[in-house]
């Protein structure tokens, strides 16, 4: 073997550029305010925008169906490389050749997500730019907290009736954007493209509300859902297709979307879903306060809470263990340092929000 056999040579090269602008990307992360003006609100808009205005133009998750393909095609490369080995045996090039392949497909994977979507991890924190507040609330305060959202949760949850088809679910949440992009252009949301997952069974398996699909820009609602948690999912997507990647930011803008919406369906939903979060860090850091605060929750409500629980509980398994696993992992790879603990950041956010009403 030569070792600058043609092949090879052109393996090294494609590597060393494919290195080259995966190096650069990372040095561009280091500045998130330069993220925020040339990438977020700028490459990436243009990006997103357009992907959303073509993939809206099918009726099923287009990107799911490029999930598909891609995988289709590397297990094709994986047979046909098995097959030439069998015939052929191990080659003298194939000691350079395959571990370097191997290594731009991970890094055109890693440079494609970026630049489609994953460079907003980078951006400056969402609460800032919205001129929300991250004062840490003690536990008074988030008893405090919690007594405001179980009234209001209460008094919602008596107008509201949900009964969703995708097609009213991304009409409720178009609007709720609109409104909210009335007072603030930040929530400006163009070429809708809202979609149910093509596979829900397995997407309930996993343990996924919904997801973002890069390939695509298109907001992914699993519609299997309890029909009063598809709203808050479905602003939560939508949130990630306007650049908000982090999980709890976008929680946040979903709430705010739905605080300040005019439907009480969306409002019940996104207080719902806040309780759920405000609950759970009370159970943790003060259990008595706990026990006394679900004895004012609505019987309604608390049967909302149990519906819910019993739907996860059908799908319960090893797998919904193991990607939950995998996704803190990915979390803290994209910035988010405590992983799947950082969907609790909305509860400080929450505080500092209502915390003058309350005070």
């Amino acid at each position: 073997m030569k070792i600058f056999d043609k092949s090879i040579r052109k393996t090294i090269i494609k590597s060393a550029v494919l290195l080259g602008i995966a190096l650069l990307i990372f040095i561009i992360e280091l500045f998130p305010d330069f993220v925020l003006k040339t990438y977020s609100n700028g490459i990436y808009q243009v990006i997103s925008i357009t992907l959303r205005f073509l993939s809206s133009i099918f009726p099923y998750a287009l990107g799911d169906l490029f999930y598909f393909l891609i995988i289709i095609a590397l297990l094709r490369l994986i047979f046909k490389f098995g097959w030439r080995l069998k015939k052929t045996g191990w080659r003298k090039s194939d000691r350079v050749n395959v571990p370097l392949t191997i290594t731009n497909a991970i890094l055109i994977f890693y440079v494609s997500f970026k630049i489609l979507w994953g460079l907003n991890y980078a951006r400056p924190t969402i609460n800032k730019q919205l001129n929300i507040g991250d004062e840490k609330y003690t536990v008074e305060n988030l008893v405090r907290l919690g007594n405001y959202f179980i009234t209001k949760t209460n008094r919602l949850h008596q107008k509201a009736n949900h009964n969703y088809t995708i097609i009213s679910l991304k009409r409720q949440s178009v609007l709720a954007y609109k409104e909210m992009a009335s007072k603030d252009s930040f929530f400006n949301y163009k070429a809708p493209s809202v979609k149910p997952v093509i596979n829900g069974w397995l997407v309930s398996k996993i343990g996924i509300e919904g997801y973002y699909n890069p390939l695509s820009a298109e907001a992914n609602v699993n519609m299997k859902l309890p029909a009063w948690v598809l709203p808050f999912v479905s602003c939560h997507e939508i949130a990630h297709q306007l650049g908000v990647a982090k999980e709890d930011e976008a929680n946040l803008v979903a709430y705010l979307v739905g605080k300040n919406s005019s439907d009480a369906n969306l409002q019940y939903s996104v207080n719902y879903n806040m309780l759920r979060y405000i609950l759970l860090e009370i159970k943790i850091k003060s259990p008595e306060d706990y026990v006394a605060m679900r004895e004012k929750i609505d019987e309604n409500v608390l049967k909302d809470f149990k519906a819910e629980s019993e739907f996860w509980a059908q799908y319960n398994g090893q797998m919904s263990n193991y990607m939950g696993i995998a996704f803190d992992k990915f979390l803290k790879l994209n910035k988010q340092k405590t992983g799947i603990k950082s969907y609790q950041n909305i509860v400080i956010w929450l505080w500092n929000i209502h915390r003058k009403e309350l005070n």
